[in-house]
């Protein structure tokens, strides 16, 4: 008899065993009602009378389907989201809602798209970091309640209609070339600039002239060229020379 109430007891307590993990907490309900909760390791609960709920403590990464958005210049997008949160209350993310995931994955499709919506596209494309501290702040006010912290929420994918895409493509290639021109006219006044200031040198200083094309002549030499352009002043020089050696003569 003894041995019987003994392996009956050894048994009780082999069922009563339960093992969480260390990412985890165990709520213990007892005829249905929280009595506590349970570490990570070996625990002992009270078979058929206790009941041992294990809840997840890491952080949960939860990709957003993307959503239909009509921005507020009345452009069609698509936005793809993905958020990150953390149940910090195992209690109240059991007692407080059905299913975290899926409520939290509801409330963030209707987040994005009301908070989305209120800006024009040109703005969703530059300030996301904006937008996205905006829609983690409204996440983050409604899973409060719910036990649940939402760290992070980011907006992954903005996905344009084709025509939009050629347009804004149109737009970028139309402002890269009136960079190019612009660039290009301001070398061309540096440059006129330059040129007047050494042309103000030369009319100062006309040996300078004849300096520089001889330079001019010499690096044209170094490339073994048959044919040499001699320069009008440069032709005007040499006759100069000839007249005076022939007066000399005389």
């Amino acid at each position: 008899m003894v041995i019987t109430i003994i392996f009956i007891l050894l048994v009780l307590v082999l069922m009563g065993l339960r093992t969480v993990q260390q990412y985890q907490t165990g709520v213990v309900f007892r005829l249905g009602k929280i009595v506590g909760t349970r570490t990570p390791g070996l625990n002992l609960i009270v078979p058929f009378i206790d009941t041992l709920k294990k809840v997840d403590l890491r952080t949960i990464t939860m990709p957003v389907q993307p959503q239909k958005i009509i921005t507020k210049d009345n452009v069609s997008v698509d936005v793809s989201v993905v958020a990150y949160y953390k149940i910090v209350d195992p209690i109240k993310s059991i007692i407080a809602i059905e299913n975290v995931m899926s409520a939290i994955n509801q409330i963030a499709q209707t987040t994005v798209r009301n908070i989305v919506g209120r800006f024009q596209l040109d703005e969703i494309l530059s300030e996301r970091d904006s937008i996205n501290n905006e829609i983690r702040t409204v996440l983050d006010s409604h899973t409060e309640p719910w036990g649940v912290v939402v760290s992070v929420v980011e907006i992954k994918d903005i996905e344009l209609p084709e025509n939009m895409q050629r347009a804004m493509a149109k737009q970028a290639e139309a402002e890269r070339e009136k960079r190019a021109k612009v660039i290009a006219a301001e070398g061309e006044l540096l440059a006129s600039e330059k040129l007047a200031q050494t042309a103000d040198i030369m009319a100062a200083h006309p040996i300078a002239l004849q300096l520089r094309n001889l330079q001019t002549m010499a690096e044209i030499s170094v490339e073994k060229n048959s044919t040499i352009i001699f320069p009008a002043q440069f032709m005007s020089t040499i006759n100069d020379i000839q007249k005076f050696m022939e007066s000399e003569h005389k």
